[in-house]
């Protein structure tokens, strides 16, 4: 499929989303908007794909909603992009919940600037590798708003909640290293190797089972609001559906004869 806004890459089952609006950083364009819902259920239904990087075109990751854009589809007359009525009947905020809610595993590519719901969107993803010229801020509170897309949901659990406020409150914008030491980030590299990290990530993660990766992420995101015996319950569960497959016959057989797993998913 192909968009106006958003390059697919597919290869070696990793998909590579890049958001592709360069000359504003990627801000996020009503057309955007709406080819992130296509471009994410592309990602869910195929099945050859077992990691997804997301990451925008240099000089910048995502540097929020395009307001400017959004402001001329409330004049009289505008055009706005096609959209079908589930879209039309999807909250503001669907674009974290979308990579939220994305069975497999997500990893944040962040090049540059990631400002509003583009901090929200890195913060969505599992993994988040940073280029050392990364740097996060929201200023939604500046324009009469509050956070959206997430980041309300994903800052505190990440940082704390008296960071997340103080953050949210102030609109500070937090470099790369800072970033790192906060948690916010897994790893900070030089902004030449980013992508290459982030493949070397996805393709040790593409190697492991997929069934196994997709119920590993969501016991994990379900802990974070269970109590230890409905987990232990949600993990048996998991566990069982992981025991009737072909992949864990793969992991043992190639464990007995001392080779690499060439796991299926299935």
């Amino acid at each position: 499929m192909s968009y106006e806004t958003i390059i697919i890459k597919k290869e070696d089952g990793i998909a590579s989303m890049i958001l592709n609006r360069p000359e504003k950083l990627n801000a996020v364009s009503p057309t955007m908007w709406f080819e992130l819902s296509s471009a994410f259920e592309e990602i869910r239904s195929d099945d050859d794909i077992r990691v997804l990087i997301l990451t925008g075109a240099d000089p910048g990751f995502c540097a929020g909603a395009d307001v400017e854009e959004t402001l001329t589809l409330a004049v009289p007359g505008a055009e706005a992009p096609p959209r079908t009525k589930q879209q039309l009947k999807e909250p503001m905020g669907m674009a974290g919940l979308r990579v939220a809610k994305l069975e497999k595993p997500t990893i944040a590519a962040v090049n540059g600037v990631a400002a509003g719901m583009g901090f929200s969107l890195a913060l969505a993803c599992d993994i988040r590798i940073a280029s050392e010229k990364a740097r996060f801020t929201n200023v939604f509170v500046r324009m009469g708003l509050i956070p959206d897309n997430g980041l309300t949901y994903f800052l505190p659990r990440l940082v704390g909640l008296a960071k997340a406020l103080e953050f949210m409150y102030t609109g500070a914008r937090i470099d790369a290293k800072e970033a790192e030491r906060l948690g916010l980030v897994n790893k900070v590299v030089p902004h030449d190797e980013l992508i290459k990290e982030a493949k070397d990530m996805a393709k040790k993660i593409a190697e492991a089972a997929p069934m196994a990766i997709e119920l590993t992420k969501w016991a994990t995101n379900k802990a974070l609001t269970s109590d230890i015996e409905e987990l232990i319950q949600l993990e048996t569960f998991a566990q069982r559906i992981c025991l009737e497959t072909e992949d864990f016959q793969e992991g043992i057989k190639s464990f007995m004869e001392k080779r690499p797993p060439v796991f299926k998913g299935r």
